[in-house]
């Protein structure tokens, strides 16, 4: 059995299961027509498709194909950068042991790399061991030119503090006495001159020995005049250069400190900055050698625990990567690309897309029966573990249109021979009746909101609300308003504006055309209670419904009546050739096949 609900299925079909939709709501309206003409007596049952509602067992269940997946396992990836090629491969189906060799990936180009870092790691650690020697003669020298600048200031300090109280107290000492000296010798000149007057008058000395006297005095007065005028200039000059002299030394003394000491950070800083630029560069190129080996490394896959190799490419479920070719030596393979599966346990899960028309009926924990087309005749029970809560990404960039949701289906009784890749089907319970009223789901519209369908009388259709319950897109469960035996129609008249699709599928458009020609292409007669049935009606799909009921949702006036005036134009021939295609492909592909 092929797998119906695959992009490739949906997309090829997706056409001719609008055009019967079409055809379906011209047979509803054909309906309409041949009954405003009031047949009498039973003549309504007789002439309109109908079906009588039975009381019996209903299960409701949505099936949706997929794929057997083992539960738990291990996905091994190509972890080598860029693109690579397979160098080894292990033959798919080997049952490996931990640690056994599974691919190797071809490292040329890696371990000419590895030559190439190993040379500038070397170049990398030279530069940071001149750096790291530079930055501790920078330390040092700095911490000298420090020290003597300070000792400089120190000194410069020393040397005002000197001056101030040592040098200069000192000196106006000096000068002072120097004065006081000069004074007592210029005393004791004039006292000896007045003498030397008084004796060179009584003629007791001579002359020459008044003259030296005299010139003694004369000498004592300029010797008192100079050291008076020695203090004067000690004071007035000498004191103020010298101390402005020293002030200026401490205070040019302290600036040369200041600028050697910040001249002394800023290139230990600057060595420093070095030395961590270089060190960070010889870090930068080990790691880059340790990526480069640890690539080499990864280009080696191992098993990491015991189990069956099943190659990547044999476990996808189609789409457009399905067409990438096996998994073989020699094949380029990227980054982070499945390579291997690797079950770690015998227990296994069915991998379903639920279509968003479903959605809602699934939920955690509901039963599931599984066949497996390469098992045929095997049943497998399961139970709903997982959905995914957004669409599957791959599934919308193919066809925006359609929206699953994958869903893992977790199987109860293990089998060695379910193998990962199978195709199988899954049939998710959602609720079993053992006593209810159903009916056909296309005998239930919606009118003004309410569920209603046209219970078939003597001459007339009655329309009847009734309370349903779900549906497995065949039938739906009647809770009220309807009771066993009753006779429904199966193409109720369609009113425009009135009526609301009931579930997805009922295309609520009326065409007017013969009603001959709907009945002979599309109502066969059932060998049950004179019964009538649309042929072909139940194969489509809950997925086609609602597209159909979409598309013609959003359609313009013109556009519906375009489509009207193609269908009503269609010749005898057009139409049996499309029946006939639909036949063909229902045997080919087994698609859409009714349930025996």
């Amino acid at each position: 059995m092929s797998n119906k609900n695959t992009n490739g299925g949906l997309l090829k079909g997706r056409p001719l299961r609008i055009m019967l939709a079409l055809i379906l709501a011209v047979f509803a309206g054909g309906a309409v027509l041949w009954f405003g003409k009031f047949k009498p007596g039973n003549e309504i049952a007789s002439e309109l498709a109908v079906f009588t509602a039975r009381r019996g067992p209903l299960t409701i269940s949505v099936t949706e194909s997929g794929t057997i997946k083992a539960r738990d396992q291990v996905i091994l990836k190509s972890q080598v950068e860029g693109r690579t090629s397979i160098i080894t491969l292990i033959p798919e189906g080997t049952r490996v042991k931990k640690g056994d060799l599974l691919v190797e990936l071809d490292v040329s180009n890696l371990l000419d790399n590895k030559i190439d870092q190993e040379i500038r790691v070397q170049n990398a650690e030279a530069s940071y061991v001149s750096a790291k020697e530079n930055f501790a003669v920078v330390e040092n020298q700095a911490q000298s030119d420090i020290d003597k600048a300070q000792l400089t200031f120190d000194f410069a300090k020393l040397d005002l503090k000197k001056y101030l109280e040592g040098e200069y107290p000192n000196k106006l000492k000096e000068a002072k006495g120097e004065i006081t000296r000069t004074e007592e010798v210029l005393a004791r000149a004039q006292e000896r001159l007045k003498w030397s007057n008084t004796l060179f008058a009584e003629k007791y000395i001579s002359q020459t020995e008044l003259k030296a006297d005299e010139l003694a005095e004369i000498k004592g007065k300029l010797d008192l005049e100079l050291a008076q005028s020695d203090l004067e200039l000690l004071e007035n000059f000498t004191y103020k250069r010298e101390l402005a002299q020293l002030e200026s030394d401490v205070h040019q003394a302290e600036m040369a400190l200041e600028r050697i000491t910040r001249k002394a950070k800023a290139d230990v800083i600057q060595a420093e900055a070095e030395l961590k630029a270089r060190e960070a560069e010889y870090r930068r190129q080990e790691d880059k050698l340790a990526k480069i080996e640890d690539q080499i490394e990864k280009a080696k896959i191992y098993a990491p625990a015991d189990g069956l190799v099943i190659y990547a490419t044999s476990a996808r479920r189609g789409g457009w990567r399905g067409s990438q070719e096996p998994l073989d030596e020699g094949q380029e393979v990227h980054e982070r690309q499945e390579l291997i599966y690797l079950p770690t346990a015998a227990s296994a899960k069915a991998e379903v897309n639920v279509h968003e028309s479903s959605l809602e009926k699934i939920q955690l924990g509901l039963p599931a029966v599984i066949t497996v087309e390469a098992l045929p005749g095997k049943k497998f029970s399961g139970t709903v573990a997982v959905i995914a809560p957004l669409p599957d990404a791959q599934s919308m960039w193919m066809n925006p249109d359609l929206k699953v949701y994958n869903t893992d289906i977790y199987l109860d009784n293990n089998d060695s021979s379910l193998r990962t890749g199978m195709s199988c089907q899954a049939e998710i319970i959602i609720e079993q009746y053992n006593d209810v009223v159903y009916v056909p789901v296309q005998a239930v519209l919606r009118v003004g909101g309410k569920s209603t369908v046209y219970v078939v009388g003597s001459k007339t259709l009655e329309p009847r609300g009734v309370e349903i319950g779900l549906d497995n897109n065949r039938m739906v469960r009647i809770i009220s308003g309807l009771s066993e035996g009753e006779v429904v129609s199966l193409a109720p008249p369609l009113k425009s504006a009135a009526v609301e699709p009931m579930i997805a599928g009922a295309i609520t458009e009326t065409i007017p055309v013969e009603e001959e020609k709907v009945r002979e292409e599309f109502v066969d007669t059932s060998s049950e209670g004179g019964e009538k049935v649309r042929a072909g009606f139940e194969d489509i799909s809950s997925e086609d419904r609602a597209r159909a009921r979409s598309r013609f949702e959003n359609m313009s006036a013109e556009e519906r009546a375009q489509m009207r005036a193609r269908f009503e134009n269609m010749s005898a021939e057009e139409r049996e050739k499309m029946r006939q295609e639909r036949r063909n492909r229902r045997r080919q592909t087994g698609e859409g096949m009714p349930d025996e």
